[in-house]
């Protein structure tokens, strides 16, 4: 199902409170312009976060980044691409959830301007499918190094499509992530 308000359109997706955003562009012979967020259409569309945080980071390609989330300290994410292309995908780790260790993946670029809003509650990760990426996300938490934590990106039980041929580029601390049932999670 797809609401649009203002500038943007907020599509469903499989998992509950997961949306694609689809911000309205102004284009001419200059360029464009868009809106990446307005507090207001947000709340009337029912995402009510409080963002307190914003990340960037640049990557080359084949790089997978994830997945992460802070036990703690769970941050809700509002992710996009603003140069380049990346497959961004999230886990639903909420307990409660129907949708329990099910995932939902989105291709996000900078030509679209399509974004992902990702609630508390979910591990979050991204492979860079261009030659390069920038990567930027708000946050509603602050990130706490000693808080995070991670699920394996190939974790079998998961079974992630990451629309990926080969062996993606993983920091060391992305390599030794466990897999979703040897963690004790409890969102």
């Amino acid at each position: 199902m797809k609401k649009t308000i203002g500038n943007f359109t907020f599509v469903n997706t499989n998992i509950k409170d997961v949306y694609i955003i689809e911000p309205k562009k102004y284009g001419d012979d200059r360029g464009y312009f868009m809106e990446t967020y307005k507090e207001s259409s947000f709340k009337e569309a029912g995402l009510n976060y409080n963002f307190v945080q914003d990340n960037q980071s640049k990557s080359k390609k084949g790089v997978l980044r994830g997945l992460h989330f802070q036990r703690k300290f769970p941050q809700a994410k509002l992710v996009r691409c603003i140069d380049g292309e990346v497959y961004d995908v999230c886990v639903d780790l909420r307990e409660d959830s129907s949708t329990y260790g099910k995932w939902f993946g989105v291709i996000l670029s900078s030509e679209k301007g399509n974004q992902l809003m990702i609630p508390r509650g979910f591990a979050h990760g991204f492979l860079v499918l261009s030659e390069t990426a920038t990567f930027c996300y708000k946050c509603d938490e602050i990130y706490h190094p000693e808080d995070e934590c991670g699920i394996i990106w190939n974790d079998p039980d998961i079974n992630i499509d990451w629309h990926y041929k080969g062996t993606p580029i993983l920091s060391e601390k992305d390599e030794k992530h466990f897999k979703l049932r040897d963690l004790k999670i409890k969102f």
